[in-house]
């Protein structure tokens, strides 16, 4: 796919650019990177010396990230590793602590659009969800071989869908199943048309798409070390898609932006914590009218900002 024709649209892009103030002499991170197309704008704000490091479980991102980016030349450098793998991967390229990191939690729409992925329930291809190729479970895997009580409870953490358990006793009691749109007319006719905008998948095909690639594991385990990666005055900018993601954000950087976690009714404070963030954002920004109108997709984009003190 050639750079020029990328169908990403990358989410809340003019805030992003604004929030992490891109500089000549800046180091940045784009944590998923996918197409490139925050990384592009950081790397245009940053010339001529602002260096970037994108990271990506995609093999197919990273190679359309690195046409895109192949102008930029030794400045953009990307790595196929999970964000998770921050702290080390900047250590092995002997990294300062950095200006800026963003991260879009949103799965892109070059993965949704490819039927092979298997992401998508409008589609038929595998049941795969897998954002990294080269991971072994599959959403087959945990489909047709978890327990129905398992099954529930990942429909329910995951995707809070209210019918988890009707649709976890269907779904055991027919498989196996090989296709998304084998899955997703098993869910149809157990949960029924809704009278919502969403289809009665949606929330389930969530949930899988989470529990295969552990994300909410994985955005706890990341938080905590952009905000040792980043230098003081740094900014980390964060896009998540749903209440679960935003969730964790949201209360991460609220415990971390205050000085005493002890009760409120405790006259001295005994826990010693020190605020190591401030908030940019205290609500989150999302997309204006004119975004939404251009990217569907971007009506549940929540971005939250904070520097480090």
């Amino acid at each position: 796919m050639s750079p020029n024709t990328v169908p990403h649209i990358s989410v809340l892009y003019h805030p992003i650019i604004d929030a992490l103030r891109p500089n000549s002499t800046g180091y940045y991170v784009d944590a998923t990177v996918g197409a490139g197309g925050h990384a592009l704008g950081i790397l245009e704000a940053s010339s001529p010396h602002g260096q970037l490091m994108g990271f990506d479980l995609d093999p197919e991102a990273l190679t359309i990230a690195s046409q895109r980016l192949q102008q930029f030349g030794e400045r953009a450098l990307l790595v196929h590793a999970s964000y998770t793998a921050l702290s080390e991967t900047l250590q092995q390229h002997h990294w300062p602590q950095v200006d800026g990191i963003v991260i879009d939690l949103g799965v892109s729409s070059m993965q949704i659009d490819e039927p092979e992925r298997g992401f998508s329930f409008l589609k038929e291809g595998p049941l795969d969800m897998r954002f990294d190729p080269t991971q072994q479970t599959t959403a087959a895997d945990l489909v047709n071989t978890l327990p129905e009580a398992d099954l529930a409870d990942i429909l329910f953490r995951y995707g809070e869908e209210r019918l988890s358990r009707k649709i976890a006793r269907a779904v055991a009691a027919h498989r196996p199943y090989s296709t998304t749109l084998q899955l997703a007319a098993e869910i149809a006719r157990v949960a029924g048309r809704s009278s919502g905008k969403i289809h009665p998948a949606t929330r389930s095909f969530q949930a899988l798409r989470i529990a295969v690639n552990g994300e909410l594991n994985s955005l706890e385990s990341f938080l905590p070390q952009a905000i040792t990666a980043l230098k003081s005055g740094g900014r980390l900018a964060v896009i998540s898609f749903h209440s679960l993601e935003d969730r964790i954000v949201k209360q991460y950087f609220r415990r971390e932006s205050t000085d005493c976690l002890c009760p409120p009714d405790q006259p001295v404070c005994t826990c010693g914590h020190q605020a190591s963030i401030k908030e940019i954002t205290r609500h989150p920004i999302t997309a204006d009218d004119e975004e939404t109108n251009s990217n569907p997709r971007a009506r549940s984009a929540r971005l939250r900002i904070i520097e480090k003190l």
